[in-house]
């Protein structure tokens, strides 16, 4: 045999390979972080609904009202109380170191993972002080600063968090000042473009709101109701909240 030989072909067809499944980012499953923010901000309305009608005229959530009634009440203004406005302080700023300490540690690379512990501790915390309404006298001196301590340690282990997270234009869910500076500065009337008006406009819906089924719930019913509602939504929010805005 003279020549050059070839080699043999197949005449089997060759398979298609198979297209790889595509990569799914967990951070990207569950409720998106802007409508959970905007829920967040609700219940500081509710919170603080609660605790300023029912426990005393303190604030646990938003601690600028909070510092100017500790200047009311250390001026000796009646219906105020500085063991409780400074109660409420403290146990905030517990609350936002260790949120601080949790986010450092669990937070790399995630904004799921913090963003769901918060949420569960927050559960936890306001579920217990539902607990305690429900167990004890609203007016009972051991009710009052417990549910004043728990909520103001959640409130400051969330807005540690929130700060982390770094979501534009919800920087703290528990305060609505910056936002309507910034919904009235970047308005048209204020020579901007008001393209970030929206979501700042639901940011201080969802605050009012909050307050006002707060301050219903607490007019017509004990604390453990508002506060029961509060710690629901947060356990909700911990199992179902994405890492994507």
């Amino acid at each position: 045999m003279t020549g050059t030989e070839h080699p043999i072909e197949s005449s089997e067809p060759s398979e298609p390979s198979e297209p790889s499944e595509p990569s799914r980012d967990p951070e990207a499953r569950g409720v998106r972080l802007v409508p959970t923010l905007l829920a967040l901000t609700a219940l500081s309305g509710l919170i603080d609904a609660v605790t300023y009608l029912g426990l005393g005229h303190v604030f646990t959530a938003n601690m600028t009202g909070n510092v100017v009634v500790l200047g009311f009440a250390a001026a000796g203004a009646p219906g105020f109380s500085v063991p409780h406005t400074a109660t409420s302080l403290v146990c905030f700023l517990a609350g936002a170191v260790t949120g601080g300490r949790v986010v450092r540690r669990v937070g790399e690379g995630s904004r799921r993972t913090p963003a769901r512990v918060m949420l569960a501790a927050e559960a936890l915390l306001l579920g217990i002080s539902a607990a305690v309404a429900f167990a004890t006298s609203d007016d009972a001196p051991a009710t009052v600063y417990t549910i004043i301590a728990l909520t103001a340690f959640a409130m400051g282990l969330r807005n540690a968090t929130v700060r982390k997270l770094a979501v534009r234009d919800f920087t703290t869910t528990t305060v609505v000042t910056m936002t309507l500076t910034g919904l009235a500065s970047d308005s048209r009337a204020g020579g901007g473009t008001g393209r970030r008006s929206p979501r700042r406009t639901a940011a201080v819906t969802a605050m009012f709101s909050g307050a006002v089924l707060g301050a219903v719930l607490v007019l017509h019913n004990d604390l453990a109701i508002p506060l029961l509602l509060a710690a629901t939504t947060s356990a909700v929010l911990a199992l179902t909240v994405s890492g994507k805005e």
